[in-house]
Formats: C-alpha cells, sequence, structure tokens
C-alpha cells in the first residue's frame, strides 16, 4: 500500500510517539485522523503541526475504552475522508503496582485500555476495510509482552494480549486486511527522566544507546508498504529482548 494519500487513523496520537508516528506519516502525504482522551493533551499543536505537511487533519476525543465512543471516532473518520486504508492501535496505559497491590479497577484499567480499545477500533473499522477489499491494522504492543517485569502484571497481560488479539485479526481478516504489531523498547525516555534511567535503557540494549520515535515509524512505514507482511510482531528494541 502507498503511504502518500492514504487515510491512516492513530488512536492516543495527540503526543509522545504517537504524534511523532502521526507527523512522520503526514510528511509522507497521508491524510491522517488521530483521537486524543483529555482535552488537556496539545491535541491542537498536533493537528497544526499536521496540517502544516498540507495534508488533510482531524483530531478526536475519544474514550478507547467505550464502543459507542469509538464508532463515533471511526465514522467521524469516513464521513471526512470516504474511508480508513490504515488504523494504528496507538492508544495506552502503563500502570505499575506489585502483583498482591494490583487494584481491580487498575486491572480493569490496563486491560480496557490496552486491549479492549485496539478490539473495540479494530472491529468497528474493519468492515469498511473489507469493503474496500483492503486495509492495514498495526497494534503497538511492547517487550513486557514477551519479558517477565516485576510490578507489571496487568500491563504485560493486556500487552500480550494485544499479541495474541493480532495473530488471530490476522488469520481471519485475511486476505484483504493484513494485521501486524509493533514492539518498541525504550524510544522516548519521559521528559524529566534522571541520567540513571537513560543509562539504564543504554545498557539494557544491545545497540548500548536509546531508540527514537522516528525508529519506530520508519517500521510503521514499512509494515504499510510490504504487502506480504502480516500476522507477525516485529521489535525495535535495540535488541533489547535479547538478553
Amino acid at each position: 500500500m502507498d503511504i502518500k494519500d492514504s487515510v491512516i487513523l492513530i488512536t492516543g496520537a495527540a503526543t509522545r510517539v504517537g504524534r511523532h508516528v502521526a507527523l512522520f506519516l503526514a510528511k509522507k502525504g497521508a491524510n491522517i485522523c488521530f483521537s486524543y482522551y483529555l482535552d488537556s493533551e496539545p491535541w491542537q499543536q498536533t493537528l497544526r503541526d499536521i496540517e502544516q505537511c498540507n495534508v488533510a487533519a482531524m483530531a478526536h476525543q475519544t474514550e478507547i475504552r467505550s464502543a459507542a465512543s469509538v464508532r463515533e471516532l471511526v465514522n467521524a473518520t469516513v464521513e471526512k475522508f470516504g474511508r480508513i486504508d490504515v488504523l494504528i492501535n496507538n492508544a495506552s496505559v502503563w500502570l505499575r503496582a506489585p502483583f498482591l497491590e494490583i487494584k481491580e479497577e487498575d486491572w480493569d484499567t490496563a486491560l480496557d485500555v490496552n486491549l479492549k480499545g485496539p478490539f473495540l477500533a479494530s472491529q468497528i473499522t474493519a468492515p469498511y476495510m473489507l469493503k474496500r477489499r483492503g486495509g492495514v491494522i498495526i497494534n503497538i504492543t511492547d517487550l513486557s509482552a514477551f519479558q517477565v517485569w516485576a510490578g507489571y502484571a496487568h500491563h504485560a497481560a493486556s500487552k500480550a494480549g494485544l499479541v495474541a488479539l493480532t495473530k488471530s485479526m490476522a488469520l481471519e481478516l485475511s486476505p484483504h486486511i493484513r494485521v501486524n504489531a509493533i514492539a518498541p523498547g525504550t524510544v522516548l525516555l519521559p521528559e524529566n527522566a534522571p541520567p540513571e534511567k537513560k543509562q539504564w535503557a543504554e545498557e539494557k540494549s544491545v545497540l548500548k544507546r536509546v531508540g527514537t520515535p522516528e525508529d519506530v515509524a520508519r517500521l510503521v512505514e514499512f509494515i504499510i508498504e510490504c504487502d506480504f507482511a502480516t500476522g507477525a510482531v516485529y521489535f525495535v528494541d535495540g535488541g533489547r529482548a535479547l538478553v
């Protein structure tokens, strides 16, 4: 699939990696619709920055855990652009707590945002893609789906579920919709991260450095354009999954 002139829907792309991916694809000529959760997010600036790439753009406030809200997002995208060529399930939460201290509401939040959200967005978007006999879905998971990290049981469960969902959708939605996942390593540290955090991330990487959001964006570009890729999880982690 060509990125230029395509219509790409990205969830949770007002900030951080999602924003970088949206801008990267817009510079490649893609028309972008992205969702955001809170009005306090810098979604207006992100929207302006995308529009400066001379493509059509739209932002839509969405509660990714609600089927009705996700349906509004998808319908608004189709109403504006006429179609959806690519769906990137990027919206996510990152919760941490020792296993014995995980609250039921936090467990529900992790599973609802990180797994139910992509399920809803994909299930509601897929019929539009099937009608046009073509589409790409990319799920953003992470290394917790493959490694054991103390304090992240609920997060890991949600991301491991997303990997299984990716493979199931790739099988059931074929041959017209390709579904893949990306598992980034450390590609964007928090703004207030101490030097020790950066050093730790570098030591965990086989390449001995921290990645960038553009590393994720370039992998998104590859998956969209490689028409023989489906049902796979692509690591962009500097080799961290190896150690």
